[in-house]
């Protein structure tokens, strides 16, 4: 079983709002996909929501994404990415991908994830033996860094599997050269965001 799925922790800059844009899109680009947002807010009644069962903040919150009541692989988008073409393909490599980081080379980006079923497990058992000393020790790189500790290695890449299908709003000059015809998901990964720019 697949599940397209993004998270919402209160206090923040994100809102309800944001949640069913993304739905709107998933809808759109990969039908028949049930969507899914793990959340400590109140959503519309159509939006499926799987309440946060710890208080980690901000961007933390992502790794409730690898709780064992969690069936199946995850189809994971940040609330400021926008799915912009058929998502298929992203979906069809089943296996665990993420996004190089676009400043770091040699880092991982957390925006954009699959995260089959048999991967999400080992992250779960490591985060639980300490969560406060993995938020105290990666407080600066957060949930991609943690993540880094693990995958580096193992996890492929977007931009290699799939070239051009995920890219960066800022790195990829989208606001002057447009959306590349190839491109699935744009990433904005901090300001500005997409409702700042119209999208």
């Amino acid at each position: 079983m697949l599940t397209a799925a993004c998270v919402l922790r209160s206090g923040g800059e994100y809102k309800s709002e944001h949640v069913e844009r993304l739905r709107r899109q998933i809808a759109e680009h990969l039908p028949g996909v049930p969507f899914l947002c793990l959340t400590d807010m109140a959503l519309p009644a159509d939006i499926t929501a799987l309440p946060l069962a710890h208080r980690w903040p901000g961007w933390w919150s992502k790794i409730e994404l690898f709780r064992p009541d969690i069936d199946g692989a995850i189809l994971y988008l940040d609330l400021d990415s926008s799915a912009v073409g058929d998502l298929s393909d992203m979906t069809a490599v089943n296996r665990l991908a993420i996004m190089r980081d676009v400043y770091r080379p040699d880092g991982l980006q957390s925006s954009v994830m699959f995260l089959p079923q048999s991967e999400r497990g080992r992250v779960w058992r490591e985060w639980m033996r300490c969560p406060e000393k993995w938020m105290r020790f990666y407080r600066v790189g957060g949930d991609q860094a943690f993540l880094e500790r693990l995958w580096l290695k193992s996890a492929a890449r977007w931009q290699d599997i799939l070239p051009g299908q995920v890219v960066s709003f800022k790195a990829d000059k989208i606001a002057e050269r447009g959306v590349p015809e190839n491109a699935r998901v744009v990433a904005f990964h901090g300001k500005p965001r997409p409702w700042d720019v119209g999208w």
